[in-house]
């Protein structure tokens, strides 16, 4: 028996209302973006467009010499009632002739010029009296450009104002522009280079920048290496309160160690100079309470951490010497370099990028410093502790505090951002639920328990990514425009945060497909990770991760052009400036040299990844 699926009068049934169903969604999509042809239609429509194609036809690329002709005749308003003398306004070259040598206002008057050149663009003004030439303003006669004939002259009717009278004669003055000399390159062309090179380097800078955050974010997004990295129940509940912790120490550490150096270097005072006896202190203090704990194996290890402490001080010191330094070297060098005085620049904003991110570059270390340590020191003790009611025990403590800090740092910062009341009961609040729930977890789960830490930071790293790379770079240069105000510097912000995204996936899934061999083979000779990752990773995503990263270049390059509508500086914002004021010469200008620049960067990209990959 056919089933009736197959049957040919089903079949037609079939198509027929799926083409009907389509027939419908696009006519209600026509009706949603408003698709009608009538408007394109009217003659005003078209004149408009062909004005404007016209004008991007005609690219404003040169220009001449001008020359300004100013071609005058006498003329009283009104008449006076006693006889009067105009003065002799006539010179070689081109000249008017008046119907009348007085008329009254808003009366019409014929102007007849002789001596122009065929076809040339006139311009008719009545200059009223003023006693101060220099302050006399021109008025227009007409709002139409007079033409001369074949001959050199025209003939026009114009009528005067009715609010401009004198007992002083007044002036009819033509205008003529004329050009002379070789072409020059356009004053459109001049701004359209600096803004395309401001472009290039914008897009230059960013995509570098990009590119060093990324690698790093990539080896965090990248699945086949953070599935490895595992730690045990009661170890990851250590990790979540010992970052905070080591989070804020380091904050504070850099930022009164290395801020304070960089500000005694700079020209601080005495002040400055006693807060860092603080670091010191504490540096001390641990040194010897790790020396009295000898005795106990698992606090002993407190001694080695002690030297790592201060390496992280000595960190602090280095780069607050660095930055200092370099902030008061960029100073000299920008007021001594004259010309050259953008290398003095680059060095007082790198030295002072350096001393406003000394804090976070402090509190990243801290918060990886502390959580190591404390994870070793709790993998130490639960291993002697084994499974006696001691590991449980600790475990429920840690779970406590665990919860109780993570649940509160997400609540603070909901209620930073929205202002809300009574922080203190919003936070306690969060602190208590978070205790129960992860309390609640410590009794079910063994403190041994293997936790997937590398795949909770995976999957944190690439929502970050995500999330970020679905925000377009034109929403970010208004969020930075507002920050840093209008300018290639709010652009450069925008798109190196939007490289960052796009890298990030890019280099991680490179990652992610690199070759097992490799890795298995340097993983088995006892390397630890981080000699995995520079032996048996990096060799393998070099050439694309460079292939990547000039690709990124390119699109940076038109993107900067859309950001420049935002006010994130570059070509795209002299050309909004331009398309704005309906100057649609001089916007193709801009347009033309986009399309060379892209074309061009494009084309380079890809012979150099063709080389590299």
């Amino acid at each position: 028996m056919q089933d009736k699926n197959t049957k040919p009068g089903w079949r037609f049934i079939r198509t027929l209302l799926l083409t009907i169903v389509i027939v419908v969604i696009f006519a209600y999509g026509f009706q949603v973006t408003q698709i009608n042809l009538e408007e394109p239609k009217k003659e005003r429509r078209q004149e408009q467009l062909l004005n404007v194609l016209r004008s991007l036809a005609r690219p404003d690329l040169t220009e001449y010499e001008t020359e300004r002709l100013e071609i005058e005749a006498p003329i009283l308003v009104p008449c006076p009632a006693t006889l009067f003398q105009l003065p002799d306004l006539t010179q070689p070259g081109p000249a008017i002739q008046l119907s009348a040598r007085c008329a009254a206002p808003a009366s019409e008057i014929t102007i007849k010029g002789s001596g122009f050149e065929p076809g040339e663009a006139v311009f008719l003004y009545f200059v009223p009296y003023n006693a101060d030439p220099g302050q006399a303003v021109e008025l227009p006669l007409t709002n139409d450009i007079v033409n001369p004939d074949a001959q050199g002259n025209f003939v026009e009717t114009v009528k005067l104002r009715r609010d401009r009278t004198s007992a002083e004669p007044q002036l009819v003055r033509a205008i003529v522009n004329r050009t002379s000399g070789w072409p020059e390159p356009s004053a459109a062309v001049y701004e359209t280079v600096a803004k395309i090179i401001e472009t290039i380097f914008l897009a230059l800078i960013a995509t570098t920048l990009g590119t060093i955050l990324s690698i790093p974010i990539s080896f965090l997004s990248a699945r086949n290496l953070m599935m490895q990295v595992t730690s045990t129940f009661g170890s990851w509940l250590t990790l979540i309160v010992a970052a905070p912790l080591g989070w804020w120490v380091g904050w504070w550490l850099f930022g009164v160690v290395g801020g304070g150096v960089a500000n005694l270097i700079t020209g601080g005072d005495a002040s400055t100079a006693a807060t860092l006896i603080m670091p010191a202190l504490l540096f001390l203090t641990v040194q010897a309470a790790a020396g009295r704990a000898r005795q106990l194996e698992w606090l002993g290890i407190l001694r080695g951490y002690g030297l790592g402490l201060l390496t992280i001080v000595a960190v602090a010191l280095v780069l607050g010497i660095v930055g200092g330094i370099g902030l008061r070297l960029g100073q000299g060098l920008k007021a001594t370099l004259g010309s050259f005085a953008f290398l003095g620049n680059f060095l007082m904003v790198a030295a002072d990028t350096l001393i406003i991110f000394l804090p976070l570059i402090g509190g990243i270390v801290g918060a990886f410093a502390l959580a190591s340590l404390a994870g070793t020191l709790s993998e130490n003790m639960l291993r002697r502790l084994g499974t006696s009611v001691g590991a449980r025990i600790f475990s429920i403590v840690m779970a406590l505090l665990a919860g109780a800090i993570l649940f509160s740092l997400v609540v603070a910062f909901v209620v930073w951002l929205y202002q809300l009341n009574n922080p203190a009961y919003y936070l306690g609040t969060a602190a208590a639920i978070g205790a129960i729930i992860f309390g609640l977890m410590a009794v079910v789960v063994s403190p041994d328990r293997p936790m997937p830490t590398g795949m909770i930071i995976y999957y944190a790293s690439r929502t970050v990514l995500n999330t970020l790379r679905s925000i377009e770079p034109l929403i970010m240069a208004i969020v930075f425009v507002v920050w840093v105000g209008i300018g290639p510097f709010a652009g450069v912000l925008a798109l190196t945060l939007h490289t960052i995204a796009s890298l990030g996936k890019l280099y991680s899934e490179q990652v992610e497909n690199i070759a097992e061999g490799p890795l298995e083979a340097v993983t088995a000779t006892g390397a630890n990770r981080l000699q995995t990752i520079i032996y048996a990773v990096m060799p393998q995503i070099v050439p694309p991760y460079i292939a990547f990263t000039i690709y990124r270049w390119d699109i940076n390059v038109r993107m900067s052009t859309i950001i420049g509508f935002a006010g994130g500086g570059g070509i795209g914002f002299l050309l909004q400036q331009n398309l704005n004021l309906l100057k649609y010469r001089q916007a193709s200008v801009q347009m033309i040299a986009i399309a060379i620049v892209v074309a061009t960067l494009d084309y380079v990209s890809a012979k150099i990844r063709e080389k590299i990959v």
